[in-house]
């Protein structure tokens, strides 16, 4: 099959690519329709103004209006200001001049009467103020209708800027309008304090003459939009949040950001949506970022105090006196410098409270929170620590209890700011408190998906702990903590070095708990290899670990690489040693019954469902067993017993980790969430289950896709998660692989996969998962015209059927006798697959699964064991879930039974989506008539149709209409 080559929906991920602006002026509609409806009004503004802070796109967004402006047939005269340009009197004048004189001559074949730009020369080379404002008022007064675009002005000569403002606008013919862009950081309420360009900007503003646009910043869903466009992929919800924070809307520094992120390979994307990689670090702006760019050029003792703030500032007000007394700063040289900041754009001055002096703020943030970042992540230890100290000393001579938030800024996140400072602090503030609330603000934060600082604390605070039976326990926290975070790489070297080195004294059961560790976050990494040596006893030979800890790691070793019955002989060998203690006899209980589930010995495991919950556990070992089973009924399609469980154990679905909660949402037809969350998944390559069917996930994915007409992204991500040497079963990932075959007309090969997948479970003695695969098997032989064959499968199906007492067996069992019926059969073989159709239909619809249900009913209702009226509650499932191609079969089914398919522009617009999506999957003609079960001459026919309905000329077009998510019809097709 051809690969696609932009949205891959693979193993990892693929690293996201920052593009450029796109010609969409995004998040900027009202501000460009009141530009272009003043400077195409005749009597509008003779001057407007675009203004706005730095990055806000005062130039992109003035370049947008020219080009609208020449498309719309108005000249527009570009004059561009640079840094320097304010050393020069006079110099804008003179440019302007000369770009309206030079204009006027090529527009004009009159001789004009005088030459402003020679005047206007001469009089900047004499300073002649009075002659230059003549020259001005004289270029501004020709007859010729233009536009002059005055970019960064804020960069221009003050003596210009004052000229302009003494022209009389109202002696200005109507065609010639001045259009100005300038940087403006402060409120408009807030005058500029500088006599130089800054404060006659803002007199300018107040001509009568001028009308002012102030450029905002962008919102969440105009920032969204602009992300996408860079990244061409849809930006996932957290990425935009953290994009949001992080830049405050402002565009410049969303594309700072978005570039450093891209560059470290930090975004990741999955099927046309863009992810931040889990524990991804916030970046550094670099030298020549314009941010970094800015502060530097502000002169001492600027610098230095914003050094200092950004550690200090969430303090608010108190933090000015504290910049004095930790940098050795005289407090009026602070307050200058505070001063300065503000007014260049670095700092925000929060307003006051209510019922407080207006002149008193709250205290100062940096506008933009990457540039806090940056300054404070580049200062050295020594000064990071000691700013850390003395935030640390002020907080706790607050007064503040210890469990009450910290008195800061409600800008500030007071949940980490304290915890944060207490680690960068160290030595320098009291030890044993600062291990204390080090461990407390970690234990409050975890699991810490989003890595805000819990795993950072645990480790401050082993740092800090000198006894080493104390330390080893910190570190033993530390390894949990990363585990929960999903920093396993932290958790395994943690459990390392507690398994071969623990503390004189330590509890065994924190030893037995690292032991655990280590080999859960082994299979959390997919080292197979290491668990296979951890599946021996060898590799535990001469390590200081008691012999429940050496065997509860060895069981849990075999359990991670599917080896149920080398697992299960060895708990039988060892069950005086693991039944001996509570801890470890509830975790080996739970490995043994699902390992006897696995091998065909179901009644332990579905006898555990009705028993309450241990009584002695502790709340985490209580869920994480809670968890296993939950995946196993998911694993077999039992939906019922799954949500009874979530019922009886008061368990919430929102708070069940993410592959938990993809196959439950795949089970319920929720197949949009389903998505999501595989696709944030697969980036994070967090695709694997830790019970039978490590591949589930990646297996469930790829059905979704195939079931939506994307067999080549469905076999790609099959592919990408293959190959794992000594690793678990394959077994679901040959069924899906098979499915993909099957829909692309290809039995030989797919016999093959499911003939290899069989092998292998048989080799292993599992039972598990193998249902699909014989129901599969046997309804390929019967395509294939092998009708023995097919009745053998069938009958090992049936005896799987009894031996796991599974629903989904029974149906798969009910479901495949029904298809694989020889038409030719006799009249009770007929009625004995027309009794199982029925049958399996009354059992689909009290499994409660859309896609099952809607699967048996469009079977049976092929094989005339059930009304055709059915087929519309199979179409409405179908059209739920977006299973487009079942749904377009479901189409076929209704017409050749002489149904009216609901929708008839619904149903053609669904048809040509869905024969682009084949397109841009990369399939032939043939295949296209393979999977939609069609001759290759109709599939021309409809390519034609979808040509001349769409315009489009070519699959190429189309193809890329698919990938950058174009609606392929519009309504009125």
């Amino acid at each position: 099959m051809a690969a696609r080559t932009d949205t891959e929906l693979v193993f990892g991920g693929t690293a996201a690519r920052f593009h450029g602006p796109g010609e969409d002026l995004l998040g900027r509609t009202a501000e460009s329709d009141e530009t272009d409806d003043h400077l195409r009004d005749p009597a509008g503004p003779r001057l407007l103004l675009v203004r706005g802070e730095r990055g806000i796109g005062r130039t992109v967004f003035a370049h947008a209006t020219a080009e609208r402006l020449r498309a719309g047939g108005i000249a527009v005269l570009p004059v561009d200001c640079v840094p320097g340009d304010g050393e020069h009197p006079q110099l804008l004048a003179l440019r302007l001049v000369m770009a309206l004189e030079e204009h006027r001559s090529a527009t004009t074949k009159r001789t004009p009467t005088r030459k402003p730009a020679a005047e206007a020369l001469s009089a900047m080379k004499h300073d002649d103020r009075t002659a230059m404002a003549e020259a001005l008022a004289a270029a501004l007064a020709g007859p010729t209708p233009t536009v002059v675009l005055v970019d960064d002005a804020h960069h221009a000569d003050a003596e210009s800027l004052a000229l302009l403002d003494e022209v009389d606008f109202d002696r200005v013919p109507p065609g010639i309008r001045l259009l100005l862009t300038a940087a403006r950081h402060t409120e408009p309420a807030r005058r500029s304090p500088s006599p130089e360009p800054g404060r006659i900007m803002d007199r300018l503003a107040d001509n009568r003459a001028a009308h002012t646009i102030a450029l905002p910043r962008l919102a969440l869903e105009d920032a969204t939009a602009m992300v996408a466009q860079r990244l061409r992929s849809a930006p996932d919800a957290d990425l935009m949040r953290r994009l949001h924070e992080l830049s405050r809307g402002i565009p410049g520094a969303l594309d700072a950001l978005l570039a450093e992120w891209t560059g470290q390979d930090a975004i990741r994307t999955a099927d046309g949506h863009a992810f931040l990689g889990t524990g991804a670090p916030v970046p550094l702006l670099p030298d020549h970022d314009r941010y970094v760019a800015a502060l530097r050029a502000l002169e001492e003792p600027c610098g230095t105090v914003a050094t200092a703030l950004s550690i200090l500032w969430p303090l608010g007000r108190p933090a000015e006196a504290l910049v004095a007394s930790s940098t050795g700063l005289p407090a009026e040289s602070v307050t200058d410098g505070i001063r300065t900041l503000v007014d260049e754009g670095i700092l925000d001055e929060l307003p006051a409270q209510p019922r407080t002096p207006a002149s008193a703020p709250r205290g100062w943030a940096f506008r933009v929170p990457l540039l806090a970042h940056t300054v404070r992540e580049r200062l050295g230890p020594v000064k990071r620590s000691h700013l850390s100290a003395t935030a640390v000393e002020a907080l706790w001579a607050s007064g503040a209890a210890p469990k009450d938030p910290p008195p800061l800024l409600e800008e500030a996140d007071a949940q980490t700011y304290l915890p944060d400072r207490i680690a960068d602090a160290g030595f320098l503030v009291d030890r044993d408190r600062a291990v204390t609330e080090l461990t407390t603000a970690a234990h409050s934060l975890y699991p810490d998906l989003e890595r805000r600082g819990m795993l950072r604390w645990h480790v401050g605070a082993v740092r800090l702990i000198e006894e080493q039976y104390d330390r080893d326990l910190a570190i033993l926290r530390s390894g949990q903590a990363a585990a929960g975070c999903g920093d396993y790489r932290t958790a395994r070297t943690a459990a390392e070095w507690l398994v071969c080195g623990p503390a004189e004294g330590l509890d065994p059961q924190a030893v037995h708990e690292a032991a655990t560790l280590l080999v859960a976050s082994a299979a959390a990494e997919q080292d197979w290899q290491a668990l296979s040596r951890m599946g021996t006893a060898h590799w535990w030979e001469g390590l200081p670990l008691s012999a429940m800890a050496t065997v509860s790691g060895r069981v849990q070793a075999l359990w991670q690489l599917e080896k149920w019955q080398e697992a299960l002989a060895l708990m039988l060998q060892t069950e005086r040693v693991w039944q001996a203690t509570p801890g470890s006899r509830a975790l080996l209980e739970l490995f043994r019954r699902v390992a006897e589930y696995v091998l065909g010995r179901p009644d332990r495991f579905i006898r555990a469902l009705a028993l309450p919950e241990e009584p002695d556990l502790a709340p985490s070992k209580a869920f994480a067993f809670n968890i296993a089973t939950f995946d196993v009924l998911l694993g077999i399609g039992d939906l019922r017993a799954a949500a009874n469980l979530l019922s009886t154990r008061g368990m919430r679905l929102e708070l069940l980790p993410q592959p938990n909660r993809f196959l439950w949402h795949h089970l319920n037809g929720q197949w949009d969430e389903a998505l999501a969350l595989a696709r944030r998944l697969l980036v994070d390559g967090g695709v694997l289950n830790v019970v039978p069917g490590h591949h589930l996930l990646p297996a469930r994915t790829a059905a979704i896709l195939l079931a939506q007409g994307r067999p080549t992204s469905a076999d790609r991500l099959i592919s990408s998660v293959r190959g794992q040497v000594n690793g678990p079963l394959e077994h679901v990932l040959d069924h899906a692989e098979a499915e993909i075959l099957r829909t692309l007309g290809e039995l030989g090969r797919a016999e093959e996969v499911l003939r290899r997948g069989l092998r292998a479970a048989d080799e292993r003695g599992s039972f598990y998962g193998t249902d699909e695969l014989l129901a599969s098997l046997a309804e390929v032989h019967a395509e294939a015209g092998h009708p023995d064959r097919a009745t053998a499968c069938l009958a090992r199906l049936e005896r799987t059927a009894e031996q796991m007492n599974s629903g989904r067996t029974r149906l798969l069992y009910l479901l495949t006798s029904g298809k694989i019926l020889d038409p030719d059969s006799s009249e009770a073989h007929k009625s004995e697959a027309h009794k199982h159709l029925s049958e399996a239909v009354d059992l689909a619809r009290s499994r409660s699964q859309p896609f099952e249900t809607a699967v048996t009913l469009l079977a049976a209702v092929r094989a005339n064991a059930a009304p055709a009226t059915l087929l519309h509650e199979a179409y409405e499932h179908f059209g739920e879930m977006g299973a487009t191609l079942w749904r377009f079969h479901t189409r076929t089914a209704m017409r050749e039974a002489g149904l009216t398919v609901p929708g008839r522009r619904q149903a053609t617009a669904e048809n040509e989506h869905l024969l682009a999506t084949l397109l841009a999957e990369g399939l032939t003609n043939r295949q296209i008539a393979g999977v939609l079960r069609l001759s290759e001459d109709a599939v021309a026919n409809r390519l034609s149709r979808l040509f001349a309905r769409t315009g489009m000329r070519s699959r190429t077009e189309v193809v890329t209409a698919v990938l950058r998510g174009t609606q392929i019809t519009t309504p009125h097709h």
